[in-house]
């Protein structure tokens, strides 16, 4: 039988690789997803771990509020349990909703829940400037620094705090702004990630390579691959990379794409955190770097 190798360009769900980093089941409010089915793709195309990373809000009118997490955390412990024997590692993440005015919320969850990966993401709110309604009049007439200001100083604001293992989808936003702001409009304009990269450095916070860009209207990675070049030219030490599934097709997503990012930015391994120790997680040789 032949064994199949690494996804090809028409298969863009990934193979043989260590990890996916970022993962949501039907305890988010916008998946619907078991996590065994998750599991089950993972032993079929050999994604050897696993963070179920489902959402936390803590603005009391959004989806993910107050979720019950001693429940979530036994449904993956047991899932990790079952599937063990089986090859796959399943961890105990979360995505947490930052908000810089609720930081000491945030705080005081996560220093009373065990996870063990945190990812922080700025998320797009139905107050939003960005929001679909109201975004084009946004735009118009604004230089590109003020458009994104709203968006990157939350994003800075969460880098900065130390509270998160990974910063997830750094610019997001580029998919509420298409296409009145396309990723060629951002590609120059490194001056407007340095603060977000240089918190995330000074912090010892990780840059998430997410790749549903890949499935959505911008095309590219969260952030694109020169950003996470410019990060490790920042000092950047940590990275990690996840496909941010919310559908059982979208698992593992453009995920090969994502470590070629990470290693073509120089890096030769991820970082992860299982519990209390950090760990690093080498490269497939294939990427050519471990």
């Amino acid at each position: 039988m032949t064994v199949p190798g690494p996804a090809s360009s028409d298969d863009p769900q990934a193979r043989d690789l260590p990890l996916d980093a970022h993962l949501h089941t039907d305890r988010s409010a916008d998946s619907d997803v078991p996590i065994d089915v998750y599991a089950a793709a993972a032993v079929e195309r050999r994604i050897a771990e696993l963070a179920i990373t489902d959402h936390i809000d803590f603005d009391p009118h959004l989806p993910n509020h107050a979720p019950d997490a001693a429940e979530r955390e036994r449904l993956v412990r047991d899932a990790a349990e079952r599937w063990g024997p089986l090859g796959v590692t399943i961890r105990h993440g979360l995505e947490v909703t930052y908000e810089s005015h609720r930081e000491t919320e945030i705080r005081e969850h996560l220093a009373s829940h065990a996870y063990d990966f945190v990812i922080g993401s700025v998320h797009i709110g139905p107050d939003s400037p960005y929001h679909a309604r109201r975004v084009a009049a946004w735009v118009v007439g604004r230089p590109l620094a003020e458009v994104l200001a709203p968006y990157f100083d939350e994003v800075r604001a969460a880098a900065a705090s130390g509270l998160f293992d990974s910063l997830g989808h750094l610019d997001f936003v580029k998919r509420y702004l298409w296409p009145h702001v396309r990723p060629a409009d951002l590609a120059g304009r490194m001056d407007l990630y340095d603060p977000i990269l240089r918190a995330l450095v000074e912090s010892g916070t990780g840059l998430e390579v997410n790749t549903s860009g890949l499935r959505q209207a911008p095309g590219e990675t969260y952030p694109a691959p020169g950003v996470v070049a410019r990060f490790h030219e920042l000092g950047g030490q940590r990275v990690s990379a996840g496909s941010d599934a919310h559908r059982a097709d979208w698992f593992a997503h453009g995920l090969e794409a994502g470590y070629r990012a990470v290693a073509d930015a120089g890096y030769d391994r991820l970082a992860f955190r299982r519990g209390t120790e950090r760990v690093e997680i080498p490269l497939p040789a294939r990427f050519g770097l471990a």
